[in-house]
């Protein structure tokens, strides 16, 4: 584990409150486990690093951008082309009505704040989850679960609104209403080129419809994402599981920043943050406590999975359909 202290170039403490120290910023970067098969002859400094970013958010909107910038900061210092941030990164709410009040629309003041950080620290942003307040808004007075991804000039190359809301009830977990607050997204995003990959954009309970990942992957994905709020009993139950089938299913990195710890009284996060590779294997993933852990993404390796197990090209579409029209 490397322990790194930050220092924010000058040009971004109006991004940040002076007169803070900094935290300590702890990286952790797992060794994958042997594969079954030779890896590409890139070498590991050539290939494109990813931070994947673990925070604690709370109801108070500038102490979460000021971890989150921290987080980033780091990132870029580091050398990765790519940060991604969990679901919820701009705050979680005590209740649907504090959800309702904090939200914002795209355009609008937290959204810019962001687009600088990636300006100035020329890095790719994925911002997995944004409450986001839609032009609708006046009529329905609900919001959407908005997956954003700013290029490193800081503009909006793509956005997703999640698709599948966690209306749930978990013994031990306590109720989830996302459609209190939520209006369901009505599509799908095509994949995304970025400087790592592919990117397909999904958000946490996404994960849990396998069907999401293979359409993705079948209109060019590289890397899936699932930026996640997930629960204190379906994290230790199901959570490494699903993104490490969704990897091996979709033959796909997939890449999950998650929340973790308390944000409240009444709701806490698992974390456990991670990146997993096609193979299945975890390559990286967070420590406890908000952090990061780096990877590097290896599309040669990607590319010769999908050559020795062609799954795609063995789908029998004429015994169970396929997924439909290609994404445009």
């Amino acid at each position: 584990m490397l322990g790194c202290i930050t220092r924010p170039p000058r040009q971004l403490l109006s991004l940040l409150c002076t007169g803070n120290r900094l935290p300590r910023i702890s990286v952790l970067c797992t060794q994958p486990r042997l594969r079954a098969m030779a890896r590409s002859s890139s070498t590991s400094w050539e290939l494109p690093m990813v931070a994947v970013c673990q925070v604690t958010s709370t109801p108070n909107k500038q102490e979460n951008f000021k971890t989150c910038a921290e987080l980033v900061l780091e990132a870029a210092r580091l050398g990765a082309c790519l940060a991604f941030l969990p679901e919820a990164f701009d705050f979680i709410a005590r209740n649907p009505a504090e959800t309702l009040q904090l939200s914002e629309p795209l355009d609008g003041d937290l959204l810019g704040r962001y687009s600088q950080l990636a300006r100035e620290c020329g890095i790719w942003l994925s911002l997995g989850g944004f409450h986001e307040r839609g032009q609708d808004w006046e009529q329905t007075q609900k919001i959407y679960n908005c997956h954003v991804l700013l290029n490193n000039k800081g503009s909006v190359v793509a956005r997703y609104r999640k698709t599948h809301l966690c209306d749930v009830e978990i013994p031990g977990q306590g109720p989830m209403r996302e459609s209190n607050s939520t209006l369901p997204g009505t599509t799908l995003e095509p994949p995304i080129s970025t400087p790592a990959g592919k990117v397909g954009l999904a958000i946490c309970y996404d994960m849990r419809f396998p069907e999401l990942s293979l359409k993705l992957a079948q209109a060019g994905a590289e890397i899936l994402t699932y930026p996640s709020a997930f629960g204190s009993v379906t994290g230790p139950a199901h959570w490494e599981v699903l993104l490490r089938a969704r990897a091996i299913e979709s033959q796909c990195y997939v890449i999950a920043a998650a929340q973790c710890g308390r944000h409240h009284e009444t709701r806490a996060s698992y974390g456990h943050s991670m990146v997993v590779d096609p193979w299945g294997t975890v390559v990286a993933r967070c420590s406890e406590g908000p952090g990061l852990c780096l990877a590097r993404i290896d599309l040669n390796f990607l590319q010769q999975m999908r050559q020795h197990l062609p799954v795609f090209q063995h789908r029998r579409s004429d015994l169970y359909g396929n997924l439909g029209q290609p994404l445009s």
